[in-house]
């Protein structure tokens, strides 16, 4: 099977791109249905068979330092849910746009490229330094 040209590559691009576009909302983490048990002795959760007290539905996600989260009302959890699986749809178009970019790279010449518009490696990007703060010397 011959590889698809750059135009059929850039096409795949845009299609990818156009589908990306009607994701709609979405949001990272996950939604759990949880039960507890209150810890009074009447209760009736304090029965061995007794599930607890629920279910109560939380929607945690990954943050930069632990997990964050909070606890859904009753009328939004199938609303966080939805915006929940857009997010892996998300993902699985952005790992393929990705791919595309790739082969397209792989594929466009190097004649006819302005490399002055290529940023040299080292500069530029992102730094992991605090903002306002100097990397150390």
């Amino acid at each position: 099977m011959t590889e698809p040209s750059l135009p059929e590559l850039e096409a795949e691009r845009d299609r990818l791109y156009a589908q990306l576009a009607a994701v709609g909302d979405f949001r990272r983490g996950s939604v759990s249905e949880n039960y507890r048990k209150c810890g009074k002795a009447n209760c009736a959760c304090a029965q061995p068979d007794h599930p607890g007290h629920g279910p109560r539905f939380l929607w945690t996600r990954a943050a930069r330092r632990g997990t964050v989260g909070r606890q859904l009302a009753a009328g939004e959890v199938e609303k966080v849910r939805w915006e929940v699986a857009r997010h892996g749809e998300f993902t699985a178009i952005s790992e393929q746009i990705a791919e595309v970019n790739e082969k397209i790279c792989e594929a466009r010449p190097v004649a006819g490229m302005d490399v002055r518009s290529v940023p040299e490696a080292g500069k530029g990007g992102s730094s992991r330094h605090s903002p306002g703060r100097r990397p150390p010397r």
